[in-house]
């Protein structure tokens, strides 16, 4: 295990976190088993054949120019940050405010900027960000399919040695690394209490600790959250499988980088029903508190074993399984519950 000290005062103990799995070429119901199972995996020989991963092995200027080829004349989504920053993608000091800018620009210009900052000295970090390809360049999923996964839009991420503090997704995520190499530093799910997460209302939600250089003196807890950790170092021409909900800190390790992800899967009911718990119970005394956890731990979850037996099934209501007409009838019945007036 990576001593969470020498951390603060060596990012490279980074190689020190266990590695996670690695796979080759699969086929789509062995990749459902893997998304099934939730566990982050490397997996290689996917795109072999991209001309992207082609043009992104000859380097940026003839990636540029391949993007330049498929380019709709769509803005872009850029993100930049001052050269002070040395390519965090974090928070400012007072948590509303970010170390980066956005904005949309034109690609082709772009491309330009972020290839001649290659090489400068004190030069900012520009990157384009979560790039909807098919409005960008519409003719991008014909060239470079991905069978996998049919149907799901691809984006673009594209730039400098960029390095993106810890957040998650509530969406499952295959990353396709198409030019540099990028280190994820992985954590599982249940590791959220010791990441000490921003605020949530101002989205993308950060972690405040800087893996590479933890303050392990204002965030004690995170040397928890370390003992748990993994990590991913994917080359051009892999992916990385990322389960929903596992945290991610991103480092893009070359001066140019571009990596092609699809997301999917997602759902909003969990985090609603999530907002409305806050809403419900978290002002509660403590023995009703104690309550609805155990009534939630019981029909929810599941923790409690088997609570529906002593009831016939057609009498389980909501509890029992849920058919697509009874689903439907319960979110209307929620949407009318939480539309009436406090």
């Amino acid at each position: 295990m990576v001593d969470p000290i020498r951390l603060q005062r060596d990012p490279a103990a980074l190689d020190s976190l266990p590695r996670i799995a690695r796979r080759g070429v699969i086929a789509p119901d062995e990749f459902a088993a893997i998304v099934a199972a939730g566990a982050p995996v490397v997996l290689h020989g996917l795109f072999d054949t991209w001309p992207a991963l082609a043009a992104g092995m000859q380097g940026a200027a003839t990636l540029n120019a391949y993007f330049r080829r498929l380019d709709s004349g769509a803005a872009v989504p850029v993100m930049e940050a001052p050269a002070r920053h040395r390519g965090q993608f974090a928070y400012g000091p007072d948590l509303r405010e970010f170390t980066f800018t956005r904005r949309q620009a034109p690609l082709g210009s772009t491309l330009d900027r972020i290839e001649g900052l290659i090489g400068q000295p004190d030069a900012p970090t520009v990157a384009i960000q979560m790039l909807r390809l098919d409005q960008a360049m519409p003719g991008f999923a014909e060239h470079n399919p991905m069978p996998l996964l049919p149907g799901i839009g691809a984006r673009l991420w594209l730039g400098g040695a960029v390095h993106t503090r810890t957040h998650n997704d509530r969406d499952h995520n295959l990353a396709c690394v198409i030019a540099g190499r990028r280190r994820f530093v992985l954590f599982p799910p249940e590791q959220v209490s010791n990441l000490y997460v921003g605020p949530p209302d101002n989205p993308p939600a950060l972690s405040l600790v800087d893996p590479e250089a933890p303050d392990l003196a204002r965030f004690p807890r995170y040397v928890d959250a370390v003992a748990a950790a993994s990590l991913a170092l994917v080359e051009p021409g892999e992916a990385l499988f990322l389960p929903r909900y596992w945290w991610h800190h991103v480092i893009s390790l070359d001066a140019y980088n571009a990596m092609v992800n699809y997301w999917w899967g997602g759902s909003d009911e969990p985090n609603h029903a999530f907002l409305t718990a806050l809403l419900a119970f978290r002002d509660l005394p403590p023995g009703e508190r104690d309550y609805w956890r155990e009534m939630i731990a019981a029909y929810v979850f599941g923790e409690r074993g088997d609570v529906l037996s002593h009831i016939p099934a057609p009498l389980q209501g909501p509890f029992g399984p849920l058919s697509p007409t009874a689903r439907t009838a319960l979110r209307q019945q929620l949407r009318a519950a939480l539309g009436k007036p406090s």
